[in-house]
């Protein structure tokens, strides 16, 4: 099967690794991450177009300090530094990286001092860069010629075009360097040769031809919960093997209101899947009894998902494999390599090793969420379904903070039903990346009608972002918020105070735990 060129960014802990990435695939090119510390081997053998090095917050003169090995410069691939990986480059090819006497930091003019150059073609010879460095390079490498500079750091960018090894101390990945998604296409075109071949289409047709290649004649099982990500998977697995796909949706009594008829209408009457609804909601509740900690909760009931999925199959005979709608932010920020965990997704690193089916398949496991979304545009999905809010795989369960009931649960249903139905009456629904309610364990005194009450404080969460790794706070506005308070203290018994969350990702995750 034709496999699309790729690109790999290797990270040496930076903050933008995963933008970096996100935005070469923006250029159509594929693109996946590694550690730093990836042998040169497997480098030579993967056969990338081209290599990014990411920045880091360290030293390279530092002996603790990441390397790479220096014969990743001599392999004839062409390769992107930036920041920490510019200098790393130099350090490593005998340039001179020093201590900054003037650190630069956020937006910088920066100047072209060699128009003609491949990475800066279509780049004014003015313009605005991001700088985040204590370090700069202050002597480049015999071979290398200097093609931008500020005013504190005579060498910006450097490139030697005759091994195709350029370097920029900059950030082109970020919004604030004006034309950095241009200098990142001109390495990914004009140095690495790429054609752009990253398309949702030709990703499905890939994606349907692995899906019946790896399935043969066997059957699969799709851990279906109505959200983007599964519903994707199982309506591209369906397309790929048919009435061998069924889909087990899991009703664990955290779901939104009235969410569990609404999957079973769509998948079931518009799909025409083979469906399974199991209401599992009692034995779910009671497992988490008790049970207040976060990640705990997200433990158990993703091993709880997979031991229904278990007794599932075994009244449908033999099943091979499971499907699931794994994204790469799960991947990300459940860990890999090196990297911390955020947070474990139940369908990461909260499954169990005995899961009794032969092999997991995950067609979407490379793909950021507005990848998903165009993948389910292509394959015909209702814009209503392909669109609707992103949705953990433990529902409320992590939106109840402290111990789950059914009360609480149900408290928050309404409660973020209202929330959700004043943002779609707004015309903001499209525009806010993510928006719920949140049931906290704070309980207050308040006023209503004439008696005192104590009860529980919703919290509101909207969010904008290209790629759920980072996010910023949704400037929704105030009479919106105004009028979501009002019904939510009104029509929803048990709360009495409301309020909304302004703080971006990072530091917080999109999700309160």
């Amino acid at each position: 099967m034709q496999k699309n060129e790729s690109v790999l960014v290797l990270d040496f802990g930076g903050q933008y690794c995963q933008l970096i990435a996100r935005r070469v695939r923006e250029c159509k090119v594929y693109c996946e991450i590694k550690s730093y510390k990836t042998p040169i081997e497997e480098l030579k053998a993967k056969g990338y177009k081209g290599i990014i090095l990411t920045g880091g917050p360290n030293s390279v003169y530092k002996d603790t300090s990441p390397r790479c090995d220096k014969a990743l410069f001599s392999l004839g691939i062409p390769v992107l530094g930036i920041c920490y990986g510019a200098q790393l480059m130099a350090y490593l090819l005998d340039g001179t990286v020093s201590p900054s006497e003037v650190s630069e930091y956020g937006k910088t003019p920066v100047t072209v001092t060699k128009p003609a150059s491949p990475l800066f073609e279509g780049v004014p010879e003015e313009s605005v860069c991001w700088m985040s460095h204590t370090d700069y390079i202050s002597v480049p490498p015999a071979g290398f010629t200097v093609t931008a500079k500020t005013q504190d750091c005579p060498v910006a960018a450097m490139e030697c075009p005759e091994k195709k090894l350029c370097a920029v101390q900059f950030h082109p990945e970020v919004e604030h360097t004006v034309y950095g998604q241009t200098i990142l296409r001109n390495f990914l075109y004009n140095v690495c040769g790429c054609k752009g071949d990253w398309l949702m289409t030709s990703f499905i047709k890939r994606s349907v031809e692995a899906i019946r290649e790896r399935v043969g004649d066997g059957r699969v099982l799709c851990a279906l919960s109505g959200g983007v990500d599964s519903s994707v998977a199982a309506v591209l697995v369906h397309k790929a093997i048919g009435k061998r796909l069924t889909c087990i949706f899991v009703d664990h009594g955290m779901l939104r209101k009235d969410e569990g008829d609404e999957v079973e209408r769509v998948f079931r009457k518009q799909f025409d899947m083979n469906l399974i609804r199991v209401n599992a909601g009692p034995q779910f509740l009671e497992k988490l009894k008790g049970v207040t900690d976060p990640e705990q909760k997200r433990k158990i009931i993703g091993e709880g998902f997979i031991r229904t999925f278990e007794a599932e199959a075994k009244k449908l005979g033999r099943v091979e494999f499971l499907c699931q709608g794994t994204i790469y932010p799960d991947v990300v920020e459940s860990g890999t390599g090196d990297a911390a965990v955020i947070k474990s997704h139940h369908n990461v690193g909260g499954l169990p090793k005995d899961i009794g089916f032969s092999g997991i398949i995950e067609p979407l496991r490379d793909l950021f969420k507005d990848e998903v979304r165009a993948v389910g545009e292509e394959l015909g999905i209702p814009a209503n379904l392909v669109w609707r809010q992103p949705f953990p795989g433990p529902g409320l369960g992590i939106r109840v903070l402290g111990e789950v009931t059914s009360e609480k649960v149900a408290t928050l249903q309404d409660a973020d039903a209202i929330f959700r139905d004043e943002i779609a009456k707004a015309g903001l629904d499209r525009k806010i990346s993510q928006y719920f309610a949140v049931l906290t364990n704070m309980r207050s005194v308040g006023v209503m009608g004439d008696g005192r009450t104590y009860d529980y404080t919703v919290a509101l969460r909207g969010v904008t972002t290209s790629d759920f790794m980072t996010a910023d706070w949704a400037r929704i506005p105030y009479d919106v918020l105004g009028r979501a308070s009002e019904r939510i203290i009104n029509e929803v018994p048990g709360v009495n105070r409301v309020v909304y969350d302004i703080t971006s990702k990072p530091p917080a995750t999109i999700e309160w735990e």
